[in-house]
């Protein structure tokens, strides 16, 4: 399958760097611009599948030129804008397009861009991003922020559980038959040892979906 490709125009390159390596995971090429390159990127023979467009300073013209490129060639276009930009209502008419503010999580980027690509990147695929953390159910691979990170296949396999079945409390018996299956014969505190492990690996601000439930088990919450 071709991957798509997009074209990030950016005066600061900060926020170009970060969606190049987040889209990358979704087997999505982004070619980076300033607003003075704009031309001549979005002239060439090639199209792009996307337009992102950081409207940051002021750059209302060149946004309009992105806008026109866009519409002309039925591509969507994101705009990447200020919170204070969005909170004084400054936003330009965007003909098939979307915005999201500076800033935004991991989660509702990708959220977004899917939508632009007609659901094609992110929740609707083998992919699962929660947070800055990303799970490829086909590759059994784990990122947060772009770095690996290093689970044993029965941590993957746990967590790969949890975040599958939001909101549903597990007992340890439940996930032991569940993950390790009927065959496994070892302590249900298991369960607990490998909870702490991916704790510890997946970071404070993720664990925090883990909850303990006293008397019951485990739950994840998105």
């Amino acid at each position: 399958m071709k991957r798509k490709s997009a074209a990030f125009i950016a005066n600061s390159l900060e926020n170009a760097y970060q969606f190049r390596m987040m889209l990358s995971d979704f087997g999505i090429d982004v070619a980076l611009g300033s607003t003075l390159q704009m031309s001549d990127m979005l002239d060439g023979a090639s199209l792009f599948d996307l337009v992102i467009f950081e409207a940051t300073g002021h750059v209302s013209g060149y946004l309009a030129d992105a806008a026109v490129y866009a519409d002309g060639h039925g591509i969507p276009l994101l705009v990447v804008v200020e919170s204070d930009d969005f909170d004084d209502g400054w936003l330009p008419a965007i003909e098939a397009g979307d915005f999201v503010v500076s800033g935004a999580s991991r989660a509702e980027c990708i959220e977004r861009v899917s939508r632009l690509l007609g659901g094609g990147v992110g929740f609707g695929s083998n992919l699962v991003v929660i947070d800055d953390m990303t799970i490829n159910m086909n590759t059994y691979q784990v990122s947060i922020a772009g770095d690996p990170v290093d689970l044993t296949y029965l941590e993957y396999a746990l967590l790969a559980f949890f975040v599958q079945n939001p909101g549903r409390a597990f007992s340890r018996e439940k996930l032991l038959s569940e993950v390790w299956g009927f065959d496994y014969f070892g302590g249900s505190r298991t369960v607990d040892v490998h909870v702490r492990r991916i704790r510890s690996k997946l970071g404070p601000a993720l664990a925090q979906h883990l909850s303990t439930i006293r008397g019951v088990g485990y739950l994840w919450t998105s």
